[in-house]
């Protein structure tokens, strides 16, 4: 049965086709003969009880410089929709919480994927932690004592904005660092929120593993490793991708919080974990599809699209 998507993203015209998830989404939604929708997070409008958005009628090819073509506008109800993506990507902030707030008015009779109650009551820094067995030492507080002191406890650590993404403002801090101060200054001077503060993992020169689950179950996974002189692993800032299996710590970490990823219907996410730690979940844009599939794994676009169907009467 062929179902009206329509997918909340960043501008189209600047993503990477090769590494985009949404765009292996869509191909992926066009090949079963869903009909596509596009627009961005400030073409949502909530008036008269009515989620609406200013949407184009899309059609993409996997042609890089010709990925795209957009029909003419027209504002769409969205309650009309099957399926709606959210999946612009972070800053989670007051804008990102506001679009959940506004999807959440037409979940579940059109499937938001994920949910956006769930994506707002799951911040990807926070929500790690309640699975307390299966991460570093964390701290998170605006208090420079704590910080202080757990930094005399652990010596080398990893400072994050509680809400950053994609690598953007993630310092390693180590023993004999003098840029400690400043970098806190910043930090107060530039976030108003709690900063992360977590031991540094020297397993990372391993590599950062990306572990994807569909639906609550493992569906593939790629290991990330940093450049020489990088603490960061993400591929943007010069990870390179590597070809990689579960170890069993990693297969019990999927097991622990599987079903709690399905109850909360988190249909397509991602889990970060450096050796024997995880250390975030990603459930607002998780990306990886390309590079599993890449490197032999299983196609996650059709296992997603295969789990977003079964929840369509």
């Amino acid at each position: 049965m062929a179902l009206t998507v329509a997918i909340q993203m960043d501008p189209i015209e600047k993503i990477d086709i090769n590494g985009d998830s949404t765009f292996a989404l869509a191909l992926e939604a066009q090949a079963r003969g869903h009909g596509l929708l596009y627009y961005g997070p400030r073409d949502l409008s909530f008036r008269d009880g009515k989620v609406t958005a200013h949407v184009r009628p899309l059609h993409v090819r996997a042609v890089k410089g010709d990925h795209f073509a957009l029909g003419e506008g027209f504002v769409y109800d969205l309650s009309a929709a099957d399926v709606v993506l959210m999946r612009q990507d972070p800053p989670f902030d007051m804008a990102y919480i506001t679009a959940t707030h506004i999807l959440e008015r037409i979940h579940p009779k059109t499937l938001v994927v994920n949910d956006p109650a769930q994506v707002r009551n799951a911040p990807e820094k926070l929500f790690v932690t309640e699975f307390a067995d299966f991460i570093p030492p964390t701290l998170i507080t605006s208090d420079m004592r704590e910080i202080r002191a757990f930094r005399a406890e652990y010596k080398d650590i990893i400072l994050k904005p509680l809400y950053g993404n994609g690598g953007a403002g993630v310092f390693r801090v180590k023993p004999d660092d003098e840029n400690f101060g400043a970098l806190m200054e910043m930090f107060t001077l530039f976030y108003r929120e709690p900063v992360i503060v977590q031991r540094y993992l020297a397993d990372v020169r391993q590599g950062d593993k990306r572990i994807i689950l569909v639906d609550g179950a493992f569906a593939g996974a790629i290991n990330r490793v940093p450049a020489s002189g990088e603490a960061r692993s993400n591929m943007h800032v010069g990870g390179r991708p590597e070809a990689t299996a579960l170890t069993p710590r990693e297969q019990a970490i999927c097991e622990a919080i599987g079903p709690e990823l399905k109850k909360r219907g988190l249909i397509f996410t991602g889990i970060d974990v450096i050796g024997d730690y995880m250390t975030e979940i990603n459930v607002t844009s998780p990306t990886g599809i390309h590079e599993v599939k890449r490197f032999g794994g299983a196609d996650i676009a059709a296992l997603v699209w295969d789990a977003i169907e079964s929840k369509r009467p």
